[in-house]
């Protein structure tokens, strides 16, 4: 089956980095504390594992997608096969805790999604990726191979993507009036000077300011998102646009001249030119260009955040160029 393509429904803001990162930070903190409690805040299995129809078929797994890796389990009852092959899916999804998504499809109830992804068989197991199709397995396979099939989904998603899976709310369900306070991070007043040189145009200021923060903390979400603002912004401040936009039309194969002028785009707010100029780029080469291209376009994905729905848009668009 050839990959489906799925279409799905000014200025750098630091304030949207910053609430990004945050939430980012969250997720990841969240999985972290489950691993450490022994999985007291572990996704619940009903977020995991959802039936899907043709109705809910594009909010469910392609909206999804471009949040968390999304396995889809086609079967049917009388399917002796899927009845081994289902609750193994529905374990590993509980034990990924929130790496994946497992989308289960009755076939005889959703005959048109069977038609779609030209199943001859079941169980037949697909994955969603950033709206991208791909065909896993057919069959009931050893976990072992799942296993290892699921590892590499996930790492696709994670390196390609950036999707981090399913966030965990830690508070979720506890009253507002006993949610207890949160403490000042050790690094807020290095964060704020950081913030403070952004918004007076002192790019190698903020830039090192960011650094000093990542030096102690590596995965610092708001430090790292801040960092890629700052170099972005100081990338463009001695183009001239003019001469970079016209490099960039005389020579559309010549990445470097795209990717400045994707900087100078999304610089200036022009955030779906920057994707598309990128995308594109990427689909036009190969090797070491394409992979520069590819890892630029991620960059600037990070300065807008993933939760904006440009970024899953041009996501989608990525991996339709990619697979």
């Amino acid at each position: 089956m050839q990959p489906r393509n799925m279409s799905m429904s000014g200025v750098v803001d630091l304030a949207a980095v910053k609430a990004a990162g945050e939430a980012k930070a969250k997720a990841e903190q969240a999985r972290a504390d489950a691993a450490r409690t022994g999985g007291a805040r572990a996704v619940p299995p009903a977020a995991l594992v959802i039936d899907v129809d043709e109705a809910g078929f594009e909010r469910d797994v392609l909206q999804r997608s471009a949040e968390v890796p999304v396995v889809i389990d086609f079967w049917a009852e009388w399917c002796e096969p899927c009845k081994q092959l289902g609750p193994l899916l529905e374990r590993l999804a509980v034990e990924y805790n929130g790496r994946f998504l497992l989308a289960k499809v009755d076939v005889d109830a959703n005959q048109m999604l069977m038609q779609q992804f030209g199943i001859q068989g079941i169980p037949a197991v697909f994955a969603v990726v950033a709206g991208q199709a791909l065909p896993l397995f057919q069959g009931a396979a050893p976990e072992a191979q799942i296993r290892e099939t699921l590892d590499q989904l996930i790492q696709v998603g994670e390196e390609r993507f950036g999707l981090t899976g399913i966030a965990v709310d830690p508070d979720a369900g506890a009253p507002d009036a006993v949610q207890a306070e949160v403490p000042a991070g050790p690094y807020d007043a290095l964060l704020e000077a950081a913030a403070s040189a952004l918004d007076a145009n002192d790019f190698p200021g903020a830039i090192q300011a960011y650094k000093n923060v990542l030096v102690d903390d590596p995965g610092n979400p708001e430090a790292k998102l801040g960092l890629a603002q700052a170099e972005l912004l100081g990338r463009v401040q001695s183009m001239d646009p003019q001469a970079v936009r016209k490099e960039a039309a005389d020579n559309p194969g010549d990445v470097n001249a795209q990717i400045a002028a994707a900087d100078l785009d999304l610089a200036g707010g022009h955030v779906e030119d920057a994707f598309g100029r990128l995308v594109e780029a990427v689909r036009r080469t190969a090797g070491d260009d394409r992979n520069t291209a590819r890892l630029r376009l991620l960059e600037l994905f990070e300065v807008i955040g993933p939760e904006d729905p440009r970024v899953t848009a041009a996501r989608t668009a990525l991996a339709r160029v990619l697979f």
